[in-house]
């Protein structure tokens, strides 16, 4: 005799509530700390930011340790008040 579902998990309660999860790609962990792939990798060559883990060929970064390097980087304090304008754009010359 089949058994029957679980009453309290719907099959798509993954798509609605991921797990949480430890270990992020790089793409993640830049977007994670708020900056670019090219910058996150530039922290990581000038050791402001952890290195990876290695996992078969993967490189996985802890998000544990990203916590504990974001809140060691000294950083200027944004000072701009609630209503100062915006900085003009920049021209970008590649």
């Amino acid at each position: 005799m089949p058994r029957a579902p679980m009453p309290f998990l719907a099959p798509d309660d993954a798509a609605i509530r991921p797990a949480p999860r430890r270990g992020l790609s790089c793409v993640e962990a830049a977007d994670y700390i708020g900056v670019s792939v090219t910058k996150f990798l530039e922290l990581v060559a000038s050791d402001r930011m952890p290195p990876a883990k290695r996992i078969d060929g993967r490189r996985i970064w802890d998000i544990r340790k990203l916590d504990q390097a974001f809140d060691a980087i000294d950083g200027d304090e944004d000072e701009a008040q609630p209503g100062t304008p915006l900085p003009k754009k920049r021209e970008i010359v590649l």
